[in-house]
């Protein structure tokens, strides 16, 4: 039997955040918590966002010793073909891997990105690497993330969705902490070939606001995108939008997120680890009932502006069957704040709980009777 136990916690409301992108999607890393989703599990053309895939998994064959930091690679001609944002490079270069991935982040380099992953390529070829790149995402959990080429150069069926691109900067930031301070350079003249692409687009990063990464996006049938990162104090806000008609809308959507994520909502404890929030009714226990607790501080992110009601539920199977260990998950929190996605937090026992001994299962014998059949059943023992 399903049960649901209901309760009001106090929070406070803002005002939802309006944004003339055609997708997006913004996430508090610190707490877990989705303060925006707009179209965000679309499959759109990610431009050169695209090119965090690609970081990814270079930075994994760093981490794994299939690649070295100071070895050099050579550029195809097929690398050398590309053309938008690059590093001009030609085939008789041989380049670091330090500079190719400096080469990615902060120009945006799609020849670099050609060499690295035909580098990694299990055939040798760019298309071998999408292929991997594909596989990789779903191992990640990125579901409506597709890749034809290794830097978002346009191209039929290359999708991801503003929450894979999301997911994606969480994992760069978390998984790899060595590398990720490149991401908030602003400046990497390589070697002086190529004066007029020495600077990092990402509009945040000169403003002293926390911003520290990860990657801007532009084609034609993209519009102008960014998937951004930015950390005040203990909190860090990670975003993704795309579908922007110019440069200067994606610097002042990109400010306007940072600031409105900062600045409209605080993190606040809701309920202290071990402090019980329901009971659930246990079957054949030593006890009759459980309380329900979560394993953890739970600390959300509620917005700033004025107080009302967030709705919660305790959701769970129940009765549950004896015996019950502490700390065994049984239910699940379910909370629905006023403009924002509703949030799923496990709860667990309270309390150890063993079997009952005879008696117990007598009176509960005798109620299941007394329930099926009525009073007579009593007489009928």
């Amino acid at each position: 039997m399903l049960t649901t136990l209901c309760g009001v916690f106090f929070a406070v409301q803002a005002a939802a955040f309006e944004t003339k992108a055609k997708a997006a999607f913004v996430m508090d890393q610190t707490t877990g918590t989705v303060l925006m989703a707009k179209n965000a599990d679309d499959a759109l053309p990610p431009a050169s966002m695209s090119k965090l895939m690609t970081l990814y998994m270079a930075f994994e064959a760093v981490r794994d010793g299939r690649l070295s930091m100071s070895e050099t690679l050579p550029v195809s001609q097929h690398a050398m073909n590309y053309g938008g944002s690059t590093m001009f490079l030609d085939t008789t270069d041989r380049v670091k891997v330090e500079d190719l991935l400096r080469g990615v982040i902060v120009l945006s380099g799609n020849d670099a990105c050609a060499v690295l992953a035909e580098t990694l390529s299990p055939d040798g070829t760019e298309a071998g690497f999408a292929r991997q790149m594909t596989r990789r995402a779903r191992q990640m959990g990125m579901t409506n993330s597709t890749f034809v080429n290794s830097n978002g150069w346009p191209a039929a069926g290359h999708r991801m969705s503003m929450r894979d691109l999301v997911l994606l900067a969480n994992r760069l930031i978390t998984d790899f902490p060595e590398f990720y301070p490149m991401f908030s350079e602003t400046e990497f003249p390589f070697d002086g070939r190529a004066p007029q692409n020495t600077q990092n687009r990402n509009p945040l990063l000169r403003l002293d606001i926390g911003a520290d990464g990860l990657k801007t996006g532009h084609t034609q049938e993209a519009g102008y995108g960014l998937v951004g990162s930015a950390k005040q104090g203990p909190r860090r806000v990670i975003f993704a939008f795309s579908g922007l008609d110019s440069a200067k809308d994606r610097a002042e959507v990109s400010e306007q997120i940072v600031n409105w994520a900062f600045r409209q909502f605080s993190e606040t404890t809701l309920v202290r680890e071990g402090e019980r929030v329901a009971q659930a009714d246990v079957w054949m226990g030593k006890t009759p009932k459980v309380g329900l607790v979560p394993a953890q501080d739970l600390e959300i992110l509620l917005p700033v502006l004025s107080r009302s009601a967030v709705k919660g539920e305790v959701i769970f199977n129940g009765p549950i069957q004896a015996p019950i260990t502490k700390g065994m998950p049984l239910a699940e929190l379910v909370l629905s704040p006023d403009d924002l996605p509703e949030m799923r937090i496990p709860l667990v026992a309270e309390t150890d709980v063993p079997e009952g001994g005879f008696m117990v299962r007598l009176r509960t014998a005798t109620s299941l009777l007394i329930s099926q059949f009525g009073p007579q059943a009593e007489g009928a023992s």
